[in-house]
């Protein structure tokens, strides 16, 4: 007999998280290659993305194992800060905070704002002189 959740897709199956972040991911690296967006955003992004994967298996370990977990808000604050891409990436591989509404809810406002702010660095006038201490022309 099958397992019913692995013959019904949940929420967790769904493959438009990952072509979301793939391409964010793609996006951004066009911007830098055609001088929109400094460099070092992109490493940015990889570095906060490959921090927060590590601390979402970090976490699921740490609920398998009743040991000490990673507040929600450090997770929060990791997406915040460029790392959504890879707590995307995380949640769907490791299935680990995909069902808790109040925690997508917060996480989808933090992908939302971060994007926002990218948008904000990357066009306004304003921040011309962040993107030059970034490393843009």
């Amino acid at each position: 007999m099958r397992h019913q959740g692995r013959s019904t897709p949940s929420r967790g199956d769904s493959h438009w998280p990952l072509v979301l972040a793939a391409g964010f991911v793609a996006a951004l690296a066009l911007a830098s290659l055609n001088g929109r967006a400094p460099l070092s955003v992109v490493g940015l992004y990889a570095a906060a993305s490959l921090v927060a994967f590590i601390a979402y298996a970090q976490d699921k370990s740490a609920a398998q194992n009743n040991a000490r977990r990673t507040p929600e808000n450090t997770l929060h604050l990791l997406a915040l800060a460029g790392g959504w891409p890879g707590a995307l990436l995380a949640q769907r591989k490791f299935r680990h905070k995909t069902q808790k509404a109040s925690f997508r809810a917060v996480f989808w406002l933090t992908v939302i704002f971060n994007c926002g702010a990218l948008g904000w660095l990357l066009a306004a006038p304003g921040a011309a002189p962040i993107r030059a201490s970034l490393g843009s022309a």
